[in-house]
């Protein structure tokens, strides 16, 4: 494809579409670099030759024509050759994130800004020693300081930016690094998203059996197939509050779908709407994106943790688990907030396709569960990190907490688990189960535990919990 459609393409995006896209490419911050360094060239230039401002610095700064030609051959071989290395690193980190982390983790490399400033220096700085290459003269006569003076500051800008750069990418690779930035993003979009949606925002309760019926709405169905990114929401409800219309949402953003598919229910109240008006506030693109999504950060954390768990990495598997918590916090802070989405006037306008907090526990947690092959030492990160929500959220998620944890015990069909797994497990559903209410629940599980005791191992648990599980039971 053409240069020309990739511009055309940034075009047709909405303006906060463009912002990510633009983020995620590694050339828009080098070009910005690349347009200074010919700016600073040519401000050289003035100095050098129009100005002369040698005439006003001492004389060993300056530099005949020859020398400074020899000079700037060799920062340009210098400049290259450091640029070439830097490359060379960033395709080794990209390489190591996608075979052993997931391949999604590229994007954020690439879109961090540390990453594209480096990128941005070297190529400023070449572009710039290159351009001050080509209008040096062999003259001996001539004498010229700005351009050596810049031209060798510049070099050792770009020298001191490699080692920055080694420091970075060793960094940004650790393991707790690469999970926190991960969350970092994520709860960045989430924290986004509230706030484009507060202004629509009321307290006020809505009765379902006050909404329209749905026989009596007109469909809008998706004239592409593809991933629905972006919709703008503050765009939806003023068009429908001049339409006198009210919007219900079919999909989720992030959500996949094929030609056809209804993507909106609409229900007129005035005078005729104009569809057309809508399907031009949302983005329907071939990949998910973080515009909106939070579902596709939780994925991404997940990912990494399940690569992990192939290359035997406890580490990385444990504290991702522990981003993933964090994320799950958040989000579920978040998904107490009204589908309903109101105009000035404070009339119904627009209504969310709005998951519990019970989807998004089962995307971030049931994957890794699932491909932990029921490894006690994860069961037990799982189920304490599932302890630790209950004593920070609402009482309104308890009841998904417990029952998640619940059907991680009882997947332990069939299997063993040493004496002190065991205990460790048990410790934590104890615990879960007082904070969520559901200690009777958890006296059937305990018994079932026991009963998963080794029998490599003591045919029972530890004399000191044994007393108090006994007690429990009775």
């Amino acid at each position: 494809m053409s240069f020309f459609y990739y511009i055309k393409k940034y075009f047709k995006m909405s303006r906060r579409q463009r912002k990510s896209e633009l983020k995620s490419t590694i050339w828009f911050m080098p070009f910005w670099y690349i347009l200074g360094a010919v700016g600073l060239s040519a401000f050289t230039f003035y100095l050098d030759y129009i100005v002369d401002v040698s005439l006003y610095l001492p004389a060993p700064i300056g530099f005949s024509g020859q020398t400074l030609q020899v000079l700037l051959s060799a920062l340009v071989g210098g400049v290259l050759t450091l640029s070439a290395f830097t490359i060379n690193s960033l395709l080794v980190a990209l390489t190591t994130f996608s075979g052993q982390f997931s391949s999604k983790m590229l994007v954020n490399f690439v879109s961090d800004r540390a990453t594209q400033h480096v990128l941005g220096i070297f190529n400023g700085s070449f572009i710039y020693v290159l351009l001050n290459f080509l209008y040096v003269t062999h003259e001996e006569e001539e004498y010229i300081a700005a351009t050596p003076v810049l031209s060798i500051l510049t070099a050792i800008i770009a020298a001191v930016t490699f080692i920055y750069f080694i420091n970075h990418t060793t960094t940004w690779m650790q393991v707790h690094n690469i999970s926190y930035n991960m969350n970092a993003k994520s709860q960045s979009v989430q924290t986004a998203l509230e706030k484009e949606l507060a202004p629509f925002h009321l307290d006020k309760e809505i009765e379902p059996t006050s909404l329209p019926a749905d026989d009596e709405g007109k469909v809008l169905t998706s004239h592409q197939s593809g991933y629905l990114q972006v919709a703008d929401f503050a765009k939806l409800v003023k068009t429908a509050s001049r339409e006198d219309a009210l919007l219900r949402f079919n999909v989720r953003i992030g959500e996949f779908v094929v030609e056809g598919t209804p993507l909106l229910t609409y229900w007129e109240k005035g005078s005729k709407i104009h569809p057309e008006r809508y399907f031009k506030s949302i983005e329907i693109g071939v990949k998910q994106t973080e515009i909106q999504d939070l579902e596709y950060g939780l994925i991404k954390l997940a990912e990494v943790a399940i690569k992990a768990l192939g290359h035997n990495d406890p580490l990385t598997v444990t504290n991702t688990i522990h981003q993933i918590t964090d994320l799950l916090k958040r989000i579920g802070q978040s998904t107490n907030f009204s589908p309903y989405l109101f105009d000035q006037e404070q009339q119904l306008r627009v209504i969310l396709n709005q998951k519990d907090f019970r989807y998004y526990l089962h995307k971030g947690f049931a994957s890794i569960r699932e491909y932990a092959n029921q490894n006690s030492t994860i069961m037990t990160e799982l189920l304490t990190m599932i302890s630790l929500l209950s004593k920070t959220m609402d009482e309104d998620v308890h009841e998904d907490l417990w029952e998640f944890a619940r059907q991680t015990i009882l997947g332990f069909d069939n299997y063993s688990l040493y004496e002190n797994d065991c205990l460790y497990i048990i410790e934590q559903l104890s615990e879960l189960s007082k904070n969520t209410g559901h200690q009777e629940d958890y006296l059937f599980l305990l018994e079932y535990m026991l009963q998963r005791v080794s029998s490599k191992s003591a045919a029972t648990v530890p004399q000191k919990a044994t007393g108090e599980y006994e007690q429990e039971l009775s």
